[in-house]
């Protein structure tokens, strides 16, 4: 099992030279690089010049870390077909510049707009059809997760997608800060990741608070506290034991379901990523104590 951590926050405030070290500096060996405004930017088409391919991998050899997964945000599953057409033109480039890093893991959501969940949902099938042969050819796993207003967001239904296409290539992410919109603010984490089964092959460590409940979360006006009648979600990603996730749980779940000795035909091994993203000013003690958690509950350090 790789333990990643996912350098959205150092990305925001630092160079990548200088965020390589630091998460080397934390005790991580691997960097989960989500969208970064240099390489593969929310949404638009990835960039990452020359310049910046030479940094990164400059900085990768001097501090002993390697990427073990990318994460992207496209929207491909449209809602328009102009969107989607964007979306898979953007997946080709980020394919090239993962293979050219030697990165076989990219992990990415479903997007759309739930909406139109139906014309979504089309949309994202349509992607996956011409965008799975080429994850096929390049020998790339790619990992789905549903997030908070994609179009579809619960758990069974996002497995039950990727397990329709019985590929390889396809695998599962459950991200801890999602998992009340997963089952509708009911945190039963031991299902959800059971449910999963084989295809669970990335995990994603924050704490939140379950959305479901009064007064987790206020927002003005009033109204948009309720679910259903305005177009709005809340959630975040804090450290462990800061939110309603049941963490004694997930992990009791993973040593049950041998997680850490998961390896898998494309990509390799399972991966647990630090997904910390609420305090960035507390990220030198909580990035710590959360692969230092993860380290003794799955690998018995």
């Amino acid at each position: 099992m790789k333990i990643a951590f996912d350098v959205d926050v150092l990305a925001k405030q630092m160079s990548i030279t200088d965020m390589v070290h630091q998460v080397a500096d934390w005790g991580y060996k691997y960097i989960e690089q989500s969208p970064h405004p240099r390489i593969n930017p929310f949404y638009k088409h990835p960039l990452f010049s020359r310049e910046c391919e030479a940094e990164y991998k400059k900085a990768l050899r001097q501090a002993g870390v390697e990427i073990s997964s990318f994460i992207c945000v496209y929207r491909w599953s449209g809602p328009s077909e102009e969107q989607r057409q964007h979306a898979v033109a953007n997946w080709k480039r980020l394919i090239e510049i993962a293979v050219d890093m030697d990165v076989q893991v990219i992990n990415t959501e479903l997007s759309g707009d739930p909406n139109q969940e139906e014309i979504c949902n089309g949309m994202w099938f349509r992607s996956m059809e011409e965008l799975l042969p080429l994850f096929e050819k390049e020998g790339i796993r790619v990992e789905i997760q549903s997030h908070p207003y994609d179009f579809c967001e619960l758990n069974n239904e996002t497995c039950d997608m990727v397990k329709s296409f019985r590929s390889d290539n396809l695998a599962y992410v459950y991200s801890a800060a999602h998992g009340f919109f997963y089952d509708k603010g009911k945190g039963d984490v031991r299902s959800m990741l059971e449910y999963a089964g084989d295809e669970l092959s990335h995990v994603l460590f924050a704490d939140t608070f379950n959305q479901e409940l009064d007064c987790r979360y206020i927002v003005n006006p009033p109204w948009l506290n309720g679910r259903g009648k305005a177009d709005v979600t809340v959630h975040q990603h804090l450290a462990m034991g800061e939110g309603d996730v049941n963490f004694d749980e997930i992990f009791a779940t993973l040593r049950d379901m041998n997680f850490a000795n998961k390896t898998f035909k494309v990509g390799g091994d399972a991966i647990s990523c630090v997904s910390y993203f609420g305090f960035p000013e507390k990220m030198a003690v909580q990035a710590v104590e959360a692969r230092e958690r993860i380290e003794r509950e799955l690998l018995n350090r």
